[in-house]
């Protein structure tokens, strides 16, 4: 009787884990850099803080792009996690193909919507 000791193994998930947990260590580190900017420039601004300072802040095309970089890393992380959440937790593969379809329009929606809110369109 032989026994198939250290034979291939079928790995199945969330692709694999390692890249999955590095991307959102990474852009949960842009986001936590990009929160402290804001917060520096808020603090550093002398007088209230209306609607005149918040507008410009953003008024400049590369902070607009810099915020928009950073919708696009929340975007990713937000995916990454919830789609580990539908893997790990749904089990009937229907329910969570419908559940992951609707997480990536909603995504690809409120990128659309920063868009909007950046750049005024």
């Amino acid at each position: 009787m032989s026994v198939n000791y250290g034979s291939k193994r079928v790995v199945v998930g969330a692709h694999y884990g390692l890249r999955d947990w590095l991307a959102q260590r990474v852009t949960a580190a842009l986001m936590v850099l990009f929160t402290a900017a804001v917060l520096a420039q808020v603090l550093l601004t002398s007088g209230s803080i209306g609607y005149d300072k918040w507008a410009g802040i953003f008024s400049t095309q590369w902070m607009k792009a810099l915020t928009f970089t950073i919708f696009i890393a929340l975007a990713y992380h937000v995916w990454v996690g919830m789609r580990d959440i539908w893997m790990d937790y749904i089990k009937p593969v229907g329910l969570r193909l419908v559940l992951q379809v609707f997480t990536l329009v909603w995504l690809v929606s409120c990128l659309g919507w920063a868009i909007q809110v950046l750049w005024r369109l």
